[in-house]
């Protein structure tokens, strides 16, 4: 199983450039996204039955940015990720919008 694929299988229908980390685009918005934790979540006589990866997807946009964050929203349900935490903030310095939006994704191994 490989969890960048299955966030970019997720986030297929999306119409914006979705990319691993870093933007490969010059254009806003786009999304980026990674892996910030990967850990058991469930454990059976010493061994790992099912890994957890905590991934974090990061919209970028110079303006108002609702709409597809509902998008990412329902693609990432839809592939059967699991909603941890949502927040805005605003890059002062690029005067970006950003939206981080944190997902669970359980794996049985």
């Amino acid at each position: 199983m490989n969890i960048n694929n299955e966030i970019i299988t997720a986030l297929n229908g999306i119409k914006v450039p979705v990319s691993f980390q870093t933007s490969k685009s010059e254009k806003y918005p786009y999304i980026t996204f990674f892996t910030y934790l990967d850990r058991p979540t469930l454990h059976s006589d010493d061994k790992e039955i099912i890994t957890g990866y905590f991934i974090q997807i990061d919209i970028w946009s110079k303006t108002d940015y609702t709409n597809l964050a509902k998008e990412v929203h329902q693609s990432m349900l839809a592939a059967n990720f699991i909603k941890q935490r949502y927040f805005d903030l605003y890059e002062k310095d690029t005067k970006v919008y950003h939206k981080v939006m944190r997902f669970l994704k359980e794996v049985e191994k």
